[in-house]
């Protein structure tokens, strides 16, 4: 997202926000950005109009390097060696924006080294490297927030509230969905050097292939595909408004894929089962007709009292009725106002850090939603239904 684009989405409270930052640059936080892809730059610059200092970025892709410098600071560090960024000991914390299988592996280095680490969805690639994470951030004490940014957005937050003030009452149900087109794979072409052994790091050993690379989310090695990417957010918001934490079971069902040269279904439905007798489903699918993004994704919590619908920039409180006509008691609407959410989210973070307190986003909330992603991989894979058994960390048929 180029910079002139991303002032518009986020719009004067973030630019504010900086201004008061920038006011008081003695506390500002300087970062380092590991993974300048697509997603990278948007952090790189959110981040720095929230007044944190870019000092330095990474990435094993020249090209992508070169972008991210761009967004950074004046006078950033280019490395294209993680390790080497974190041995900086100016840099306060870390924003880890890689593919999904290296998410563990630099967050636990950076941990290590002492950074705060902002981390995107999802957690991690499996459940064992979750909890490895929540380790480390407990061990050395240290901030980590994860990208589930709707837990920053004003607007899910006023839906938080609502779910806990009982006026919905008690829920047993909660279905969801998420929608949206894509023909086709990227066909992009490597442009400059690049370090593909070091990219590949655990995933299988394979020549350089630029299709794996431009569409990592697509392959089971480095991800679990749009289930996942897209899952990461419903869930997690799910788990938050209802309080709940790691799963009882999870099943997952896909047809192949339809997106040619995809390993990775594109269309899912995964349910969740909850302790307390809860059940969540999230249906998704890019083979759909393509939505506004106001009208992209619903969340609906089927309530004892009421049935609260959750839509990306909007919400609705509807009452139990006999009437034929559903009335509407509470409800909001703020087209494009989740273009704030990633600022609001990392304003969170640069906040937490300064204060020590935790974010909105912490690493446990992080780890019983990766549980449930993970579980899902398995049981689409598997054809089968899983259980948790929470007091080993262990995941059985």
């Amino acid at each position: 997202m180029h910079r002139r684009h991303f002032l518009l989405a986020t719009g004067s409270a973030l630019t504010a926000a900086a201004s008061a930052r920038a006011a008081g640059a003695g506390d500002r936080v300087r970062l380092g950005v590991v993974g300048t892809g697509g997603r990278g730059q948007l952090l790189t610059a959110t981040a720095k109009e929230a007044g944190a200092e870019i000092a330095a970025v990474c990435d094993i892709y020249e090209k992508n390097l070169q972008e991210g410098l761009k967004l950074a600071s004046s006078g950033a560090k280019p490395y294209s060696d993680y390790r080497l960024l974190l041995a900086d000991k100016s840099l306060d914390a870390v924003m880890v924006a890689t593919p999904d299988h290296w998410h563990s592996r630099i967050t636990i280095d950076a941990l290590e080294a002492g950074k705060d680490v902002y981390v995107e969805k999802p957690l991690a690639h499996t459940i064992e490297q979750g909890f490895d994470m929540v380790r480390a951030v407990r061990r050395n004490k240290r901030i980590l927030q994860v990208g589930t940014q709707r837990r920053s957005f004003p607007l899910f937050q006023e839906a938080r509230a609502i779910m806990t003030s009982g006026q919905v009452g008690d829920v047993a149900l909660v279905t969801s969905w998420w929608m949206n087109s894509q023909q086709s794979l990227s066909q992009a072409r490597f442009e400059g050097k690049i370090d593909w052994k070091t990219w590949l790091g655990s995933a299988p050993d394979r020549p350089p292939d630029p299709l794996r690379f431009f569409n990592w989310y697509h392959f089971w090695d480095y991800s679990g595909g749009m289930l996942v990417g897209q899952a990461a957010h419903i869930i997690d918001a799910i788990q938050w408004l209802i309080g709940a934490g790691e799963p009882a079971a999870v099943s997952c069902v896909a047809p192949a894929p339809r997106i040619p040269g995809a390993e990775v279904p594109e269309t899912a439905v995964l349910t969740v089962e909850f302790p307390g007798n809860r059940i969540a489903t999230f249906a998704i699918s890019y083979s759909a007709m393509r939505y506004h993004r106001f009208n992209d994704q619903l969340k609906q919590f089927h309530g004892a009292r009421a049935r609260f619908d959750v839509g990306r920039e909007w919400f609705t409180v509807i009452p139990q009725t006999r009437e034929m006509e559903l009335k509407v008691s509470a409800e909001k609407r703020d087209p494009g106002g989740f273009g704030r959410a990633d600022a609001a989210h990392i304003l969170n973070f640069l906040d937490c850090v300064r204060s020590r307190k935790e974010p909105n986003a912490p690493v446990e909330g992080g780890q019983a939603t990766n549980i449930v992603l993970c579980m899902a991989m398995q049981s689409m894979r598997q054809h089968r239904r899983l259980t948790w058994n929470a007091a080993a960390h262990k995941v059985e048929g």
